[in-house]
């Protein structure tokens, strides 16, 4: 994982029921960020998470 916005726009975060968020990864494409996520979703009940471009959230 870098920190290059540039490279891997496209993040994963976990919000969980605190209301505490955590970055879980960063991707290339917002396609590939959604899969991740719903993969995660799928097998939580207790958090919620959320795909999000670097520097705006956009759910």
């Amino acid at each position: 994982m870098t920190d290059s916005g540039g490279v891997l726009p496209w993040l994963v975060i976990r919000q969980d029921e605190g209301g505490n968020r955590y970055r879980v990864g960063r991707y290339a494409t917002r396609a590939e960020a959604e899969r991740v996520a719903d993969r995660l979703d799928s097998h939580s009940h207790q958090q919620l998470y959320v795909v999000e471009k670097v520097g705006r959230a956009v759910g």
